[in-house]
């Protein structure tokens, strides 16, 4: 029964969905990921078939590979700093127009247990998405004593629901 129930859970798994939408609709999708390490990606791909949808997946960790492979610019990171909306929008509009994807979602953010500002605490993540015709992002606090690895994965969790909303709502 537990199993049984386990199943259903992961069959209907926001993965799984966005999966579907993917396939459906012969689209694709990259991510490029700051604060998630290669956490998302990693959750995309744990559908079976996700090949098929999968572009191409960066971890931009460094401020000078968002600058490099996706083309943020240094004056935004300076203005809003790299974890921000702004930066976040960037990140998904550079694969879009650099990577030949029909979708890209982004993330960056604080893990912690450092890095934090006063402005800008642990548990702080930026999600951006986008295609051609639209980008959004939004901010999300998670809560601060997360250990780093369930803080990751709350990000990846957040990225995931912003990514399945923007496919539902634009597909």
């Amino acid at each position: 029964m537990i199993l049984k129930t386990l199943v259903n859970i992961l069959n209907q798994s926001k993965e799984k969905q966005i999966g579907r939408i993917l396939a459906d609709k012969n689209l694709s999708v990259s991510c490029a990921e700051s604060c998630t390490g290669g956490l998302l990606s990693s959750l995309l791909t744990d559908i079976s078939g996700s090949s098929a949808y999968i572009n191409q997946n960066f971890v931009t960790y460094a401020n000078e590979a968002k600058v490099n492979l996706l083309g943020v610019n240094p004056e935004t990171i300076a203005k809003y700093g790299v974890v921000s909306e702004e930066v976040a929008l960037e990140m998904a509009s550079g694969l879009i127009e650099r990577y030949n994807c029909d979708v890209a979602v982004s993330t960056t953010g604080i893990a912690g247990p450092t890095g934090a500002t006063e402005n800008k605490p642990v548990g702080l993540v930026c999600i951006g998405a986008a295609n051609k015709n639209k980008k959004i992002a939004i901010s999300y606090k998670a809560p601060p004593k997360l250990p780093r690895r369930l803080m990751k994965y709350e990000f990846a969790q957040k990225a995931l629901e912003l990514l399945l909303q923007f496919l539902k709502e634009n597909y």
